[in-house]
């Protein structure tokens, strides 16, 4: 049990984070309570009732959600990317042309798109073994049941139980993240149960769907066409002859 030049690597192990460091020249402890002047946001969590500083392991899942409004759909030229009958959003890569619109679009950020031919990829909540009956493998193979698979009401209900008890044991920051059909892509089919702030996962605090002003933008451009379009038409009309 013990390392390199006499360091007993186990002895530290148990030793970690049972004590705040000592203070160097001029610095002072924080007080009981308070977590290290300047510890990063969601890493560092305030002093445990028997003095130990805890780290907060705060997992986050970089998957397509699955909107239930998706902009990737609107912008796509090709029809590569569509809904399927499951209401998840896919990509037919054989269908993809690679001009990338969708990636901009997304407000979560998670298409990729490949530097060879520019075509995109995403999580597809395993769109193959939904049309078997199969769920997808990332629920499957999970071992403590965090990821879960379901109808969305029976999911929300059950997350809504999950915060609740989150609640009533102190966890304060416990939220849902994107089951609201409320929010501004109309709720998402893969939603997460956070312990932090959004920003913390990386996550966008108000997403929104990136082409829900392309409408008005067209309304708008018609109407500026058909005016142009008439004053030309005046001008010819009005002209000397």
């Amino acid at each position: 049990g013990v390392g390199h030049e006499g360091f007993d690597a186990f002895e530290a192990a148990r030793n970690l984070g049972r004590a705040p460091a000592s203070p160097g020249p001029g610095a002072t402890s924080p007080p009981p309570g308070k977590a290290p002047a300047g510890a990063p946001a969601g890493e560092i969590s305030p002093l445990a009732p028997d003095g130990r500083t805890e780290l907060r392991w705060l997992m986050a899942s970089d998957v397509c959600k699955h909107c239930t409004h998706a902009a990737c759909l609107d912008v796509c030229p090709t029809g590569a990317l569509f809904r399927t009958e499951f209401g998840t959003v896919v990509v037919q890569e054989d269908v993809c042309n690679g001009c990338g619109y969708c990636v901009p679009a997304c407000p979560y950020g998670v298409i990729d798109q490949r530097k060879e031919d520019g075509r995109v990829w995403k999580c597809t909540l395993c769109y193959d073994r939904l049309g078997v009956g199969m769920e997808p493998a990332c629920a499957k193979a999970c071992p403590t049941d965090s990821i879960q698979f379901g109808p969305l009401e029976e999911l929300r209900e059950r997350a809504a139980g999950r915060v609740a008890q989150l609640h009533a044991a102190g966890v304060a920051d416990a939220r849902l993240y994107g089951e609201s059909p409320d929010d501004g892509v109309g709720g998402d089919g893969a939603f997460f149960l956070l312990l932090d702030e959004p920003e913390v996962y990386g996550l966008p605090p108000d997403p929104q769907v990136t082409t829900r002003d392309l409408p008005s933008m067209w309304r708008h451009a018609a109407t500026a066409a058909v005016t142009l379009a008439a004053l030309g038409v005046a001008s010819f009309v009005r002209r000397p002859r």
